[in-house]
C-alpha cells in the first residue's frame, strides 16, 4: 500500500492510492518553486492579491466537492467539512484584502535627521508540513499569508489527505498563480529532511504533533533555517461563575466535540468551581453521552469516526490506562472500530498519565476546584500552552485570569471564536509562532531597515 492513500475511516475501505515522489521528483519540485519565486516575488502586490482572492472564490465555488473529499479522508461530519471550506476561503480572502498592510513600509520614529522605514520582503521557497485534521483550514493559514508577501510554497500534506491536497493544487493553478508558486509534494519524511536542508529553501512550517515538530526543528536548526511550529494542546476550560449553566455546558460540549474532538485548541480539561461542579458534571456527562455517533455524511451525526482505526485505538488505550490508574469513566469510553463516543473522565490526579496527556478525540476530563487561584494553578500545570477558555460573570476576574494563564490565546465567555484576523498560536510545548491575522505574514519575511538621510 502507498504511503499516500485515502482510507475511509467510517468503513475501512481504501478508496485511492497515490505515488510518492521520486528523488528526481523532489528535485524538480524544489527547482519549480525556486524558479516560481523569481516570478511571484516580483509580481505587483495588487496582482498577487487578485490571484489569492481567486483562490478564495474557487474554494466557495467548489465547496461541496471539497467537503465530500475530507469526509472520506478523515471522517469529519459533512456540515463541519462545509464550514471548514468556508473558513479556509475567508482566511485566504483576508490576506488579499490586507495586501497593502502586509507589504507596505512601516515608518520609524528616529533620533537623527532623515527617515527610516521597515520594508518587508519575501524570503523565498518555504516548506509547509500539514496535518490531517483540518486539510483546508491548516493550508490556508500557512499558504495565504506567505503567498501574499511573495514567498512560494512547497506543501507536504498528511499522507491520508492526498485527494484534498490534489484539489488544492488544482485551485492554486486554476486561480492563475504562476508555475512553482504553490507545489503539492507527496514526499517521505527522509525526502522532507532533504528539502529542509536544500539551500534554495528558506524556512519550514509544521502543524502537527509534538514529536513531528521536534524532529523537523532539529533538522531546521542544523541547517540554520527558520522554523514555525504549531503543535498540540490540552486547553483548560475554566468555569467559575455563570448566570446560565445550560449555556456554559453547551459551550463546553461544543469546544470538546468540534472536529470529532480532534482539534489542537479544543477544550480538553474542564476546571469547575466547587459550587457549580455537580450540576456541570451531570449536564456535561448527559450531553456527551447523547452526542450521536455515526455516518459522517448523515445530517444528524455529531461525531463521525476518528481519523483512522489507529487513532481510535490510541485514544482507547489512553482511556483504559487512565481507568487502570484510578480514573472514573462517567460516560462513554468504549471504541467501536474507528468510532469513539463522547467520554467524560473524573478522578484524574497528578500521578496518572492522563493528567499530562493530550486526548485527541472526544474525551474530556473534569476537575473540581475551590478557588480562582487553584483553577489557574491547575490550568497552567501542563506542558502545553495553546488556547484557554474562561467563563465567569466577573469581568475583573476574567482579566486577572487572562493575565495569569500560560497560553497563546485566552477566550473569555466564548468558544469556537477563531477568525481570520485573530492570531493563532501557543507557548511551551504547543509551538513557537503565530498563524492567521497580520502576525502570520511577519513569520517568513525580511524586515529590512532602510535608513535615509
Amino acid at each position: 500500500m502507498s504511503d499516500y492513500a485515502v482510507v475511509n475511516p467510517a468503513t475501512g475501505e481504501t478508496l485511492a492510492e497515490y505515488d510518492t515522489l521520486t528523488d528526481a521528483g523532489v528535485e524538480s519540485a524544489i527547482a519549480s518553486a525556486h524558479d516560481g519565486y523569481r516570478v511571484w516575488s516580483r509580481t505587483a502586490p495588487a496582482d498577487r492579491a487578485a490571484a489569492i482572492r481567486r483562490v478564495a472564490e474557487l474554494h466557495r465555488e467548489r465547496r461541496e466537492e471539497l467537503a465530500a473529499i475530507i469526509v472520506r479522508e478523515m471522517g469529519k461530519p459533512l456540515e463541519a467539512a462545509l464550514g471548514e471550506v468556508d473558513f479556509a476561503a475567508d482566511i485566504t480572502e483576508y490576506y488579499a484584502d490586507n495586501i497593502d498592510k502586509i507589504t507596505g513600509d512601516t515608518p520609524l520614529d528616529i533620533l537623527g535627521e532623515g527617515t527610516a522605514v521597515i520594508r518587508r520582503s519575501p524570503l523565498g521557497v518555504l516548506l509547509g508540513i500539514m496535518p490531517w485534521n483540518f486539510p483546508y483550514y491548516q493550508v490556508a493559514r500557512f499558504a495565504a499569508p506567505n503567498l501574499a508577501v511573495g514567498n512560494t510554497i512547497l506543501l507536504k500534506h498528511a499522507p491520508q489527505c492526498p485527494e484534498s491536497a490534489e484539489a488544492l493544487q488544482a485551485i492554486y493553478r486554476d486561480a492563475g498563480l504562476p508555475d512553482g508558486a504553490y507545489v503539492n509534494i507527496r514526499a517521505t519524511n527522509d525526502q522532507a529532511a532533504t528539502i529542509i536542508a536544500d539551500r534554495r529553501v528558506q524556512g519550514v512550517s509544521v502543524t502537527g504533533s509534538e514529536r513531528a515538530g521536534a524532529a523537523v526543528a532539529e533538522i531546521a536548526g542544523r541547517n540554520l533555517k527558520k522554523v514555525a511550529l504549531e503543535l498540540g494542546g490540552s486547553d483548560p476550560f475554566i468555569l467559575l461563575s455563570t448566570d446560565d449553566l445550560d449555556a456554559a455546558v453547551q459551550a463546553a460540549v461544543d469546544a470538546r466535540l468540534d472536529n470529532n474532538g480532534q482539534s489542537c485548541n479544543a477544550a480538553k480539561r474542564f476546571i469547575v468551581a466547587d459550587d457549580l461542579y455537580d450540576g456541570f458534571l451531570s449536564k456535561f456527562t448527559a450531553a456527551l453521552g447523547e452526542a450521536k455517533v455515526g455516518d459522517p455524511f448523515a445530517d444528524d451525526t455529531v461525531l463521525g469516526p476518528l481519523s483512522s482505526l489507529t487513532a481510535a485505538e490510541r485514544l482507547d488505550e489512553q482511556v483504559q490506562r487512565a481507568v487502570a490508574q484510578g480514573a472514573t469513566v462517567e460516560v462513554g469510553g468504549r471504541r467501536d472500530g474507528a468510532f469513539y463516543p463522547g467520554t467524560v473522565l473524573t478522578g484524574v490526579t497528578k500521578d496518572m498519565d492522563a493528567y499530562g496527556e493530550e486526548f485527541f478525540g472526544p474525551v474530556g476530563t473534569v476537575y473540581r476546584v475551590s478557588s480562582e487561584d487553584e483553577a489557574v494553578e491547575l490550568a497552567n500545570d501542563t506542558g502545553y500552552g495553546l488556547g484557554s477558555y474562561v467563563f465567569t460573570t466577573d469581568a475583573e476576574q476574567a482579566q486577572r485570569i487572562a493575565d495569569k494563564i500560560e497560553a497563546g490565546m485566552v477566550y473569555v465567555n466564548v468558544v469556537l471564536a477563531d477568525s481570520p484576523e485573530l492570531p493563532f498560536g501557543g507557548v511551551k510545548r504547543s509551538g513557537t509562532s503565530r498563524e492567521m491575522g497580520l502576525l502570520a505574514a511577519d513569520e517568513f519575511v525580511n524586515k529590512k531597515l532602510i535608513r535615509t538621510i
